[in-house]
């Protein structure tokens, strides 16, 4: 995955998602690509 450009003080840095990507669970179930990354809505809820 691409990294994101870190333009607010809630996102989270490369750093920050290389730790934490590996705790999140991973996609099962077939069907529709999500809309938005886990990153995404972890800034989100961070925000």
């Amino acid at each position: 995955m691409a990294s994101v450009v870190v333009t607010r003080r809630h996102d989270l840095t490369d750093a920050q998602w290389a730790v934490l990507e590996p705790l999140l669970p991973g996609r099962k179930k077939p069907g529709r690509p999500p809309k938005w990354s886990k990153r995404q809505l972890i800034d989100g809820i961070r925000w």
